[in-house]
């Protein structure tokens, strides 16, 4: 499974994993609905940080998320992005209407 989903009233998790393109994004988007609906969080929380590819529809699902959290007055965290994807979310200007944010990683540190 691609997405697992954990779900308060306040705040739906998705754990995003493996690839992200036109086929797994529609069951992605499903299941992120299904529980968006159950719940109307104020938060949605897309964890970024297993997905090993991800083309245009991982901008798409984001966006199409973010139209249904604003819809009853909740917001979008992106987090745990590589640093290859949070270039591209930046790119596409996903800023604007969700925070991002890249993936911590506890040697970085140590290579600069």
């Amino acid at each position: 499974m691609p997405v697992r989903i954990i779900s308060t009233r306040e705040r739906v998790t998705a754990f995003l994993e493996g690839e992200i393109d036109h086929h797994s994004a529609a069951d992605i988007r499903m299941d992120i609905d299904s529980a968006l609906m159950q719940y109307k969080p104020n938060l949605l929380k897309l964890d970024y940080g297993d997905v090993t590819f991800m083309d245009s529809s991982g901008i798409g699902l984001i966006m199409g998320r973010y139209r249904l959290v604003q819809s009853f007055g909740g917001k979008v965290l992106v987090t745990n992005l590589s640093p290859q994807i949070y270039k591209i979310m930046q790119l596409a200007g996903l800023e604007k209407i969700a925070k991002i944010s890249k993936r911590e990683d506890v040697n970085s540190a140590d290579n600069k």
